[in-house]
């Protein structure tokens, strides 16, 4: 009975198995019909999920597309989305665009074959297509010279951030983006569109504007905006004499700019017409003034090369360094030329009083009177006065020799103070004074008694100012 039993168990088995593996057969069969049947649809036809520039072509074949596709691409427009909500557009029939052949897609379907449509559904490598197309290259360049986005006239400059001043520093202005547009990159960008039938072009996505180089979030754009708040943050106190001007962020400001390369710079024209403002206002040299003669007369005295000189170049470089500083700076500015005080009568109490009208001289050191005397002066009936004015004694010189035309005098002492024209002995003459100078004066100096000019001479220093008068 026991045999009996396995028997029947054994016959049940190798019947369950046997339909197992004829259900099998069966699927597979059912599988390479099913597989075989979609090979042989997928000769002619595309495979699903299949695009071509973009376009959905699943289950199409080559025929169908030629008459579809032609006639989508004869209606092609790219449409240019711009910054500020604008839009322009390209068609296709502008530019004469088109399939480089007939035969395109069927080349396309061939590469794609039949087999591999199971695959396809994983790897899309053969399912996203590109049909070659061709336009009008020079069509398409004037197409876009003329697109409104490129006009000058409607182009808006891409700006970085601005600085603007207030009495509390400088606070930094947005940048500005503007409306510039890469002509290079939106050339190469709509071919590419185009070449992969592409209907939209974002040119703000596809980096086809001039944006500003630095923006509120860039560093250096902070680091400017400290460097300028640290040069208004600068004092600088110019003195002459009791008074005194003052520089400091209200001028300062006026004369910083940021550059194209995003660096401060001074405008030194600026800076240097401001000096030249304050030596109109300090600088004496060909001033009038009120000077009191020894005779006790207040004349009003102009001319000569004696006085006050700002340096302006060389205080237009310091006073851009001590801006850099940002501190505080109390000085007096760098001169060219200097004189002995400030003030309305800047002579001091030391210098030389030449009456031309009363052809006589006194010298002044310290406040007191070191020596006077009578001279001759410039022969005015030849044309040779000597001339009124403030000046200053360039030098003095032992046992010079004096020419000009006509003449070569040796002298012991001789201190010029206007060009050729200077203070020196005159052992040539008997008389000075009175009214020699009128038709038998010097060519322009100052003709001295021996002892007159010797006295000067020890006592006097370059520099000394020369008051002539008449």
């Amino acid at each position: 009975m026991e045999n009996d039993a396995e028997k029947e168990n054994e016959k049940e088995g190798q019947s369950k198995r046997n339909k197992i593996i004829k259900g099998t057969i069966i699927s597979i069969c059912i599988l390479l019909i099913i597989y075989f049947g979609m090979a042989a649809y997928f000769t002619k036809h595309f495979y699903f999920g299949s695009e071509i520039n973009g376009v959905n072509v699943s289950g199409k074949t080559a025929e169908q597309l030629n008459t579809e596709l032609i006639s989508q691409i004869k209606s092609y427009k790219l449409n240019l989305k711009e910054r500020g909500s604008k839009s322009e557009q390209i068609s296709g029939s502008d530019i004469k665009l088109k399939y480089n052949s007939d035969d395109e897609f069927r080349k396309l379907k061939d590469k794609q074959g039949n087999y591999k449509w199971i695959i396809a559904f994983l790897d899309t490598n053969d399912t996203k297509m590109t049909a070659e197309v061709s336009y009008d290259k020079q069509i398409l360049e004037d197409k876009i010279n003329k697109l409104s986005c490129l006009d000058n006239k409607n182009v808006i400059e891409p700006k970085n951030p601005s600085f603007k001043y207030s009495d509390k520093g400088y606070n930094i202005v947005s940048e500005v983006y503007g409306s510039k547009v890469d002509k290079t990159a939106l050339y190469n960008n709509v071919v590419k569109a185009i070449s992969k039938g592409q209907t939209t072009l974002d040119l703000e996505a596809m980096n086809c504007y001039v944006n500003p180089k630095y923006t509120v979030k860039s560093a250096k754009t902070t680091q400017i905006r400290d460097l300028l708040n640290k040069y208004v943050s600068s004092k600088i106190i110019y003195t002459f004499g009791d008074k005194k001007e003052t520089i400091d962020g209200s001028k300062i400001n006026n004369w910083l700019t940021v550059n194209d390369n995003f660096e401060v710079e001074f405008d030194k024209d600026k800076i240097k017409n401001y000096m030249l403002d304050l030596s109109k206002t300090y600088d004496t040299i060909g001033k009038t003034r009120s000077f009191v003669t020894t005779s006790g007369r207040t004349i009003n005295v102009g001319g000569g090369d004696y006085g006050w000189d700002i340096n302006s170049a060389k205080e237009t470089e310091n006073l851009i360094t001590y801006i850099k500083q940002g501190g505080t700076v109390k000085k007096e500015p760098t001169y060219s030329q200097t004189a002995a005080s400030h003030g309305a009568n800047d002579i001091g109490n030391t210098y030389v009083e030449v009456d031309l009208s009363d052809q006589h001289l006194w010298f002044y050191k310290n406040g007191s009177l070191v020596v006077q005397g009578d001279v001759v002066t410039g022969n005015v009936s030849q044309g040779h006065p000597t001339p009124e004015g403030v000046y200053w004694v360039k030098y003095k010189e032992r046992h010079a020799t004096l020419k000009g035309e006509g003449y070569s005098s040796p002298v012991d002492f001789w201190m010029p103070f206007n060009g050729g024209i200077g203070i020196h002995d005159a052992s040539w003459r008997s008389e000075f004074g009175g009214s020699i100078y009128m038709s038998s004066g010097s060519h322009g100096c100052v003709n001295s008694p021996y002892y007159l000019a010797r006295t000067i001479f020890q006592n006097i220093d370059k520099g000394t100012p020369v008051v002539c008068y008449y």
